[in-house]
């Protein structure tokens, strides 16, 4: 497979979230996957366009190409930075430019196609749904909102079209499955997670006091500053806690969330939105992780927590709350700690049980260094190059 004696299969990506250059914020889990299937097809990535973005360029082995969706480039604000939802959320006026997405990706699907073998759709909505009225064969994965979100009506129509002409469904956890399952219960879906790239993460890029922490221990949340990731709880649980929180991430609730801290003084720090690179180094610099996800009221839930993977693979434990397909990844006691949702109690319990019985940490980080291995962006894209090619479907 991938030899070099070989022609490999033009491999064409769809997506929503994805790197608008080098160094960017925006999650690249999409670019991870697309870069470790390079080793078995010729693989190109097509993505909504962002002002400030390359139009064409080549990232990782990928080559990129970013459609533009509405003539007046500076108003293409849907998709970045954030999630197409979330953005709308945001600014209601922005729902205006989801049919120019829809357009505009079908245009550009019409256009490119011709020159691919296969298509790998990341989400139902909209790239799925696109994909699903044309003949080329294409696989669908579903990372979460997408299942849950706008099951009414046409939309939900061209949802279960999609999922009936995909040769292939995959979700990124077991309870997704279930989801999927309640739109069309005919057809077959595998779970296959998103991953981590294990070449880049590991205690090695710890830096001594990188947080100016002094002798108190880290406690470190990565990721949106969205309702749905729970950060309120977290800073609820920290009175109950002696040590530091250090807050990565941005999004609507960051001011409202300051605003919660600041009562707790100097304790509580927001570092913004960081790079690939600087994450690395906070990671392995911090002592606990906390994931504290929560179920939102239209019954939206987290999909799989790709930022636990990346803490575990940089030699810190995980607390996280039970939702959505968390559960699937972490065993209370022993790869990790759970506990339930909106809870700052239980949080606070589980972060000071860690930090004052070390067997139990190291326990853990030990048992969490042999759940990673099958998470590694190589082995996914293993999995998924068999399906892509016709091997090994269950």
């Amino acid at each position: 497979m991938g030899g070099d004696c070989v022609k490999k299969k033009k491999l064409l990506v769809t997506g929503s979230t994805f790197p608008r250059w080098k160094g960017d914020t925006e999650p690249r889990f999409v670019l991870d996957l697309s870069e470790a299937l390079t080793e078995y097809f010729d693989v190109t990535a097509l993505v909504p366009a962002a002002p400030g973005a390359k139009n064409q360029e080549v990232m990782n082995g990928v080559k990129v190409i970013r459609y533009h969706y509405f003539p007046i480039h500076k108003w293409e604000t849907l998709c970045y930075p954030g999630a197409i939802v979330p953005r709308i959320k945001e600014k209601k006026i922005r729902a205006l430019l989801v049919p120019f997405l829809f357009l505009s990706l079908y245009w550009h699907l019409f256009r490119l196609l011709p020159q691919f073998d296969i298509v790998h759709a990341h989400w139902i909505i909209p790239q799925g749904i696109v994909q699903s009225f044309f003949k080329k064969p294409y696989i669908v994965t579903s990372h979460g909102g997408d299942i849950k979100a706008l099951n009414i009506g046409i939309i939900k129509k061209l949802k279960i079209q999609c999922l009936k002409k995909a040769k292939c469904i995959t979700v990124v956890s077991e309870l997704l499955k279930g989801e999927v399952r309640k739109l069309c219960d005919t057809i077959e879906v595998r779970v296959i997670s998103m991953g981590y790239n294990a070449l880049e993460f590991g205690k090695q890029h710890a830096v001594l006091d990188y947080f100016k922490q002094g002798d108190k221990k880290v406690i470190l949340f990565v990721g949106r500053l969205a309702e749905i990731k729970g950060v309120t709880y977290l800073i609820e649980a920290m009175k109950q806690v002696d040590a530091k929180l250090v807050i990565v991430g941005d999004g609507t609730l960051k001011d409202a969330l300051k605003q919660q801290a600041k009562e707790q003084g100097d304790k509580i720090v927001f570092l913004g939105a960081k790079t690939h690179e600087e994450l690395k180094t906070i990671y392995a610099s911090a002592d606990i992780f906390v994931a504290p996800s929560i179920t939102m009221p239209d019954g939206s839930k987290e999909g799989f927590g790709l930022v636990m993977l990346e803490a575990m693979a940089s030699g810190i434990p995980v607390i996280a709350s039970v939702s959505g397909g968390i559960a699937s990844l972490i065993h209370d006691g022993e790869n990790g700690m759970l506990c339930p949702e909106k809870n700052p109690t239980a949080i606070a319990e589980k972060i000071n049980r860690l930090l004052q019985d070390e067997e139990l940490y190291r326990t853990i980080v030990n048992n969490m260094k042999q759940l990673i291995k099958g998470y590694d962006y190589r082995v996914i894209a293993r999995q998924y190059a068999d399906i892509l090619n016709d091997r090994g479907q269950e």
